[in-house]
């Protein structure tokens, strides 16, 4: 088996190894990594599934809401102020959706519609999970500061279960996936994968509240630092990660540096309400007190918007809720399980331009590489890109790039992109030339902006400027290129 072990690979594993064989991978020090919960029943609460699956949040010792509280005085995240009002924290959650196995579609969930949180799980029938937690402040600071300011993690957990030799079944909930949203903006989420290389993960998982702004980032190892690649492993160098300079107003860089993040502290610390006795719970306790030195927030369930009588908070909510949750979705393939774990890894975009070439105009399109899928760069992250463009009298001339740019959300980044271009000399005729291209990308976010009417064609809208030669070997002519449009690309 290779050394590395990410979670496609593991979702492949409890598919396709037989019992012994995934039992070996899933030994006992990998499920003390991974599991946030092991034993025989079958049957478990919603109230007890969420508080095992839920995150520590961690705040910056700057966080203008905490007003300088620390550890059990801290009383943030906090309700909505149409709820009930409580001197602790208070998280919401969410079961976005959950998989059953191909045979067992009824009766997964047992709803108690006088309170959900006594709604009861039956283990055997599920194979996965999609929890939200949102946390919620009454003020957001620093660049473009608010009222009302809801947040969300996100988190994947597979339910894995297996007989002993005694025939005796056993369950395991595995953490798959976590991802901290950020802005908005999927482009800018913080996803962190299940990696079995990295054993130190910390459970509960920690979750990093950017200072003022709120924004949520995955620390995979609860070390309280942010690391890009190692805390963020998917679409790396969009990730937005944690940026506490944010509340000064300024955005300093387009991409992430160390800079931008605060260290946190332990004292800093907002811990879920863990079942008494569980496996995490002892993890967490000293002489049988749980967290005893940090705050412990409340669980509740996300209320709809519609109980928001302020018109920014109901907005505000209304992109962190869903409807008639949760959705019970039938397994029907092994491929829909690996699809329902990993889908989100893609982000499908097409960018169309105004094009300004040698003072000829002209339309250009981007494309992912794969059509409907983006293909990310090795080793250096990134993203492979086809760009089409057409130009000159009635648009007859042509050209196809293969396009090299390094994010696909920063505010400002630089590209490549080569390829052929055919231009029509006579009706008889058409030369074709390699062409090489290098420039600067302007990208921006109109959503929130006067012109978000703009945003039913892309919430990304951007300014390409760039140099564009003729010719492999030797340079034949240089020209400016000037592209206007929507799109990420």
């Amino acid at each position: 088996m290779p050394a590395r072990v990410t979670a496609f690979f593991i979702v492949l594993l409890f598919m396709f190894l037989d019992t012994a064989e995934a039992d070996e991978f899933l030994n006992k020090k990998k499920l003390e990594a991974f599991a946030v919960w092991e034993g025989t029943d079958s049957i478990m609460t919603v109230k007890d599934l969420v508080a095992y699956c839920a995150p520590v949040f961690w705040f910056s010792p700057d966080e203008p809401e905490l007003d300088k509280r620390k550890g059990k005085d801290i009383n943030i995240p906090t309700y909505f102020p149409f709820d009930t009002k409580t001197d602790s924290p208070v998280v919401y959650f969410q079961i976005n959706e959950i998989l059953t196995r191909s045979d067992s579609y009824r009766n997964a969930l047992k709803r108690d519609y006088t309170n959900f949180l006594n709604s009861e799980l039956e283990l055997k029938k599920i194979n996965g999970v999609n929890i939200s937690y949102s946390h919620f402040y009454n003020n957001e600071a620093g660049l473009g500061s608010h009222q009302y300011d809801t947040e969300q993690a996100q988190f994947q957990y597979y339910v894995y279960q297996h007989k002993d030799k005694l025939g005796i079944m056993h369950f395991a909930i595995i953490f798959v996936r976590a991802t901290g949203k950020a802005h908005a903006l999927d482009w800018y989420d913080n996803i962190y994968d299940i990696d079995d290389l990295f054993i130190e993960q910390a459970l509960p998982f920690n979750i990093l509240v950017e200072e003022g702004k709120h924004a949520s980032c995955t620390d995979m190892n609860g070390d309280g630092y942010y690391t890009p690649g190692y805390d963020v492993n998917v679409r790396k160098n969009d990730a937005w990660g944690v940026r506490d300079i944010m509340r000064s107003g300024d955005l300093f860089s387009s991409d992430y540096q160390s800079y931008m993040s605060k260290v946190r502290k332990p004292e800093h610390r907002v811990f879920p309400p863990m079942p008494e006795g569980s496996k995490l719970w002892k993890r967490y306790s000293v002489n049988g007190k749980y967290a005893p030195d940090n705050a412990v927030y409340q669980l509740r369930q996300m209320p709809s918007p519609v109980k928001a009588r302020n018109k920014i908070l109901k907005h505000d909510m209304e992109s962190y809720y869903q409807e008639k949750s949760p959705t019970i979705k039938h397994q029907s393939s092994k491929d829909e399980l690996v699809d329902w774990f990993i889908g989100d890894n893609f982000i499908n975009s097409v960018g169309v331009s105004y094009r300004l070439d040698d003072g000829q105009s002209g339309v250009s399109v981007s494309l992912p590489l794969l059509i409907v899928k983006n293909v990310e760069a090795p080793l250096i992250g990134g993203w492979l890109v086809n760009r089409l463009y057409f130009q000159g009298s009635d648009l007859r001339d042509f050209g196809y790039n293969l396009l090299y740019t390094p994010s696909a959300s920063r505010f400002s980044d630089l590209y490549f992109a080569s390829g052929l271009e055919f231009t029509e000399k006579d009706s008889s005729k058409v030369e074709t030339v390699f062409v090489l291209e290098a420039g600067i990308k302007f990208r921006g976010n109109v959503s929130y902006s006067p012109l978000k009417f703009l945003s039913f064609l892309s919430p990304f809208w951007g300014l390409r400027l760039g140099i564009k030669n003729k010719g492999f070997m030797r340079v034949d002519k240089i020209s400016y290129v000037l592209e206007l449009g929507a799109g990420v690309w």
